[in-house]
């Protein structure tokens, strides 16, 4: 498994495409909000984001869907701060806080992905990195020239720019979006984003266009493609029998799709009545019928026994 983007890097275009992405800092459009913020000047917008990306944890993590985790887990870095900020994130205390973790130079987050595949990671998986294209493809300069060679995972809540994206176009080896709203009204109420629907959609469509269906190599660890979450949320299942008919009828239907069961209220949801409650095994049942329903082949299955495994809590 080798990263597209050293093909890139190689050529000089992956510099290109950074300075591009830098510039766009001055009146920043990363993302579809357009703040327009002046970050290179200090200034913050929605994601509270200015020059440097700050790092709140990484790891190798074995709680990734199973085509990433592997034996050795996924290089997974947490960086602080979102551009979308649902009221109900699980790392609530992360994404709704730019200041969480430490403020990292392009060297120091090279020198951590580096770290994660020295440790036998099969990928590094950037967490909310919209906000920090930029000092991602930065970083990616540096760790190329120094040997990173694995696949690079973009894991993003869908709410992005397609300009944004083109410039990941060749870079980024998996995309794995969550498909979170089908309705205006849900995706206005809970992330202040009612173009959420219709901007993932384009989104999910130009990853697809960018690298296909997700192909795994002979150990069932995947190399590239698309890799698509939906967190059911209560009351929500509507919602989800559209996102994911429009994934098998207009993406693909051999799209690799993880439906999600953990949600919980998390951040502010409990200020949401519909939001205070869990997800059934009922509703998840719902869910994956409707999966099989629309087409939808590929749906992820956690291998429980293997997982327990390499957490050391059985033999």
């Amino acid at each position: 498994m080798t990263a597209q983007g050293l093909t890139r890097y190689n050529s000089g275009e992956l510099q290109h495409r950074a300075e591009q992405a830098s510039a766009l800092l001055s009146a920043c459009s990363l993302c579809p909000r357009n703040c327009l913020v002046n970050r290179q000047e200090g200034e913050t917008g929605t994601c509270g984001a200015t020059t440097l990306a700050r790092i709140a944890s990484y790891n190798p993590h074995l709680g990734e869907e199973s085509v990433l985790v592997g034996e050795n887990g996924s290089g997974t870095i947490f960086l602080a701060g979102c551009n979308l900020t649902c009221c109900f994130c699980q790392n609530y205390d992360i994404s709704h806080d730019a200041s969480a973790g430490i403020e990292v130079e392009p060297d120091r987050v090279a020198a951590i992905m580096l770290d994660l595949q020295r440790r036998g990671c099969h990928n590094i998986n950037f967490v909310s990195p919209s906000h920090v294209v930029p000092q991602i493809l930065s970083a990616l300069q540096i760790a190329f020239s120094d040997g990173l060679d694995v696949p690079l995972v973009y894991n993003c809540s869908g709410y992005e720019s397609l300009d944004t994206l083109k410039l990941l176009d060749g870079i980024i080896d998996i995309y794995m979006p969550d498909f979170k709203f089908w309705s205006e009204t849900s995706a206005s109420r809970y992330a202040e984003a009612s173009d959420y629907p219709e901007t993932a959609r384009r989104a999910v469509a130009e990853m697809y266009r960018q690298v296909g269906d997700l192909v795994v190599d002979e150990n069932g660890i995947a190399t590239h493609g698309l890799l698509i979450r939906h967190l059911l949320m209560p009351g929500g299942i509507d919602e989800t029998h559209r996102i994911l008919e429009y994934i098998a009828t207009r993406i693909s239907p051999s799209t690799y799709v993880n439906i999600m069961d953990q949600y919980r209220p998390c951040g502010t949801a409990s200020h949401h009545e519909e939001l205070r409650s869990g997800i059934s095994h009922d509703h998840y049942r719902q869910a994956l019928d409707i999966a099989h329903q629309v087409g939808l082949t590929r749906l992820d299955q956690r291998d429980i026994v293997s997982l327990l495994k390499r957490l050391g809590i059985t033999r």
